[in-house]
């Protein structure tokens, strides 16, 4: 706990010297353009400039945001020295250009007229605040490497396997003079009354079945996977279960050959041992600030300006039948966490007194309203709301009950697959089933889903909401 505090601290801090450095930068900029570029007398009026005033708080903020979409702000003791040189050069270029021709541009009375004066002033802007913040950068991420290497800072890991892999793994480990930053906690085995191999080494914790415990117990923050092939085949029930309840954890499998030639192998350290990093956050920044703030700004409009279709939605439900207005039901979500959806009630009260049973389309618990409302997907109006707070999104895989995602997974245990995003008003599945009626649809409609998740980029999201208008137009939702 007192390492992820600390990892914590430096990510603060390494966001208030962006914003620091960002308005020295700026300041740097002005002075240098008031009188290198334009040539002005110094006076105490360049204090008073509002443009420079304006610019140390405006400034450092679009630094900042282009810095999240860049996914700057990570565990600095994960971070690269030479990825985080070469996307604080892209993010210093771009910044640089959207300052440019945003705040400087128009600005003609301070230029004489001349193009060099452009020139001098986009590569000044550039060359102030790319040095001092890749500078401040590279002596951060150097001083947090020298804290690993001495050992004053190590990662809590979990080894699981027992064969030769995981010992030749452990000892090309500990064997190396610097410290790679792996405090290992002890393993945990296929078979656990098979503790063999790594027995000499670590302590041995138990088997699979105690995994998610022993991560919560011990407080883990990275597991390898060191298995023979003979146990690959549980590989991916292990994934699931590290992705189904710790996204956090950082995960790492010892490759084969056939990885290695097709390079698909991530090294973090030149003379460590080589694993492929599996990270939990497949999404990229720019996607998902992209997609969240449609989110927002979609469901905030359709709750404003479709506000009186929700009341007469709302007065219909009220007259159709005797019940509340909205209905209310936990879901599973983003990371495996449970959620409550909302929905404009579609069905007779205590319509699941007998336990939870999915509808069809004979189905005599709909009321004649909730049949139309279904047909259009009126009755997903109020989970806008659920966009807006957060919950769901959009587009994404449409969210199950526990005891749902519990069934589909002894058919398909990928399903946990779909807990990496956010769930969905629509999704692929949604548009080509609608209603699943059965858990055979379910399954079947998980196969589009997983495509979605493999293929997720911004244009799929609109043609799944092109389509998904196309079937509410036509009324053919279940």
């Amino acid at each position: 706990m007192q390492h992820r505090r600390k990892v914590s601290k430096g990510v603060i801090f390494y966001i208030i010297s962006d914003f620091v450095l960002a308005g020295l930068g700026w300041f740097l900029f002005f002075f240098y353009r008031k009188f290198y570029i334009q040539r002005v007398p110094f006076s105490q009026e360049f204090f008073a400039d509002v443009n420079l005033q304006y610019g140390l708080i405006i400034i450092p903020i679009i630094w900042l945001m282009l810095y999240i979409l860049l996914d700057s702000y990570r565990n600095l003791y994960r971070m690269s020295r030479m990825k985080e040189l070469v996307r604080t050069f892209v993010a210093s270029i771009l910044g640089t250009l959207l300052i440019f021709f945003t705040f400087l541009l128009d600005d003609l009375q301070y230029y004489p007229e001349s193009y060099q004066n452009y020139y001098q002033a986009f590569f000044g802007l550039f060359g102030i605040h790319f040095v001092m913040t890749v500078g401040f950068r590279l002596t951060v991420l150097t001083l947090s490497s020298w804290q690993i290497k001495s050992g004053k800072v190590g990662f809590r890991t979990l080894i699981v396997g027992s064969n030769q892999k995981a010992v030749s793994l452990y000892q090309e480990i500990t064997a190396q003079k610097k410290s790679t930053g792996y405090d290992f906690i002890g393993y945990v085995t296929i078979d656990p009354e098979h503790p063999n191999g790594l027995s000499e080494h670590l302590e041995h914790l138990g088997g699979i079945s105690d995994l998610s415990m022993l991560i919560q117990e011990y407080q883990i923050q990275e597991v390898i996977l060191a298995l023979e092939k003979s146990e690959h085949e549980r590989t991916k029930s292990i994934l699931n279960i590290l992705e189904r309840h710790h996204h956090n954890i950082l995960i790492k499998v010892i490759p084969d050959m056939y990885d290695i030639l097709l390079g698909n192998v991530k090294m973090n350290h030149v003379y460590g041992a080589i694993l492929i990093e599996i990270s939990p956050h497949f999404i990229q920044p720019w996607l998902k600030f992209t997609k969240r703030g449609t989110d927002i700004l979609t469901s905030l409009l359709v709750l404003v300006l479709f506000s009186p279709i929700y009341i007469f939605i709302a007065l219909r439900v009220r007259l159709s039948s005797k019940g509340s207005i909205f209905y209310k039901q936990e879901r599973i979500g983003l990371y495996g966490e449970p959620f409550m959806i909302y929905k404009f009630r579609s069905m007779y009260t205590n319509a699941e007194k007998l336990g939870p049973q999915l509808s069809s389309d004979s189905d005599s618990r709909i009321t004649p309203w909730g049949k139309i409302m279904r047909k259009y997907r009126l009755d997903e109006l109020p989970q806008f709301w659920n966009v807006l707070k957060g919950d769901m999104s959009l587009v994404g895989p449409r969210p199950e009950r526990q005891f749902y995602v519990d069934q589909i997974a002894e058919h398909a245990p990928h399903v946990y697959q779909l807990h990496k995003v956010r769930p969905g008003i629509t999704s692929w599945g949604q548009v080509k089933y609608g209603y699943a009626s059965d858990v055979g649809e379910m399954v079947q409609r998980l196969k589009y889903d997983i495509l979605y998740i493999e293929n997720l980029s911004y244009s799929l999201d609109i043609k799944i909401l092109f389509y998904t208008v196309l079937v509410i137009v036509q009324g053919r939702g279940k």
